[in-house]
């Protein structure tokens, strides 16, 4: 059998393979998902075409009084352009960005904060004479990141957010802990107080993105940080962020960019009216995890999805283990008959989170968090 099409995603511990049966004669020509680091589209042009288009805008307003009509920045289709100059003001750090952080050290006249620097990483392979490449789905994501960390106000259960460096990628706070995996695998297990206060977090963090309808996309015990000093809980790994008012396309066609466009931040010209409405993907985050609607390519309610999220993982701190579910049962939103064993603690809600979604599943909401333990033991 021959190899019809690879499509890379970022995440480097699954493709996806399309075999084809018969023999077919591939011309040798580059794939239209193989990018060149100059790939900028601004308007169709690159950056030095739109730097230029800049000075003979300005040069333009400095002759007449009448402003000219301002560029518009589209987000790059190569991910190591996303940060590239010029910078978009969304993407800059929020004030104050290290107000609710603790320096490690104190200098003569600075301090010193620890902050991770995340930046894109691209595989390109060459499959039957054709160059294929992850850099569309590393673009997605990281301008879907981008965005929660623009839009969502600040929160203590969610990964803070200090900017981004040019030609690098952006910068999160260093979280000192451990993700949620390692806490609820060590033994002695969690006292049904640990476990209700990562229940609370968790819903407080996710109900509070919710607010802004965007959805997390990708919740599971690798993407929760839990802080060694005060267990506080942290959110992070926002690439499957998706809007709730959105159009979603097939996760099987070409990436779309979360963002359609964005005015370039100049005071001196009037304000584009942006699109209102988004055209989005809903792609698959990690199983279990994952919502049975997502896995079937059906999903038009993602903060439901998250919810679906939820109910698995408070199944896990309840069980203080992993679980699994055989992937064509959960596509069918059938689950095993020994999941909820161990669960005494949060069964009957997570049997809630974990209906259909057309058949009443459980919405995230931060009145739900547990004030008296005596209510579910």
């Amino acid at each position: 059998m021959n190899v019809k099409r690879v499509t890379l995603t970022s995440k480097k511990n699954w493709w996806l393979v399309e075999m084809n049966q018969e023999e077919e004669t591939q011309a040798s020509h580059t794939s239209t998902n193989s990018f060149s680091s100059t790939d900028t589209a601004v308007e169709g042009h690159s950056y030095d075409q739109y730097n230029h288009g800049v000075e003979e805008s300005e040069r333009a307003m400095d002759e007449t009084d009448t402003p000219p009509p301002s560029p518009i920045y589209k987000p790059p289709h190569h991910p190591t352009s996303i940060f590239s100059f010029p910078t978009p003001t969304a993407y800059a750090a929020p004030p104050n960005p290290t107000d609710s952080l603790t320096p490690f050290a104190h200098g003569s006249a600075s301090e010193l904060f620890k902050c991770v620097v995340k930046k894109p990483d691209v595989v390109q392979l060459e499959i039957n004479g054709e160059m294929q490449s992850n850099a569309s789905d590393v673009t997605v994501q990281f301008l879907a990141e981008l965005r929660v960390y623009t839009t969502v106000a600040r929160h203590r259960n969610i990964c803070a957010f200090l900017g981004s460096l040019e030609n690098v990628g952006m910068v999160l706070a260093f979280i000192d802990g451990r993700t949620l995996y390692d806490v609820i695998s060590e033994r002695p297990p969690l006292t049904n107080v640990q476990k209700i206060d990562y229940h609370n977090q968790l819903l407080d963090g996710l109900s509070h993105m919710h607010s802004y309808r965007l959805s997390h996309g990708d919740l599971s015990l690798l993407n929760i940080q839990v802080t060694s000093r005060t267990n506080t809980i942290k959110l992070l790994d926002f690439g499957r962020s998706v809007s709730a008012d959105s159009v979603f396309k097939s996760p099987d066609d070409e990436p779309v960019d979360p963002f359609p466009y964005l005015a370039r931040n100049r005071t001196s010209l009037p304000p584009l009216k942006l699109p209102t409405v988004k055209v989005e993907q809903i792609h698959p985050g990690t199983r279990p995890f994952s919502a049975p609607e997502i896995l079937r390519g059906e999903c038009t309610d993602p903060l439901l999805a998250d919810a679906y999220s939820f109910g698995m993982v408070i199944v896990c701190i309840d069980r203080c283990e992993s679980v699994d579910v055989k992937p064509w049962d959960q596509r069918k939103d059938k689950l095993p008959a020994n999941l909820f064993e161990g669960c005494d603690l949060f069964q009957a809600r997570a049997r809630e989170y974990l209906k259909r979604w057309d058949q009443g599943r459980r919405r995230l909401d931060r009145e739900d968090m547990i004030v008296d333990i005596d209510m579910e033991v």
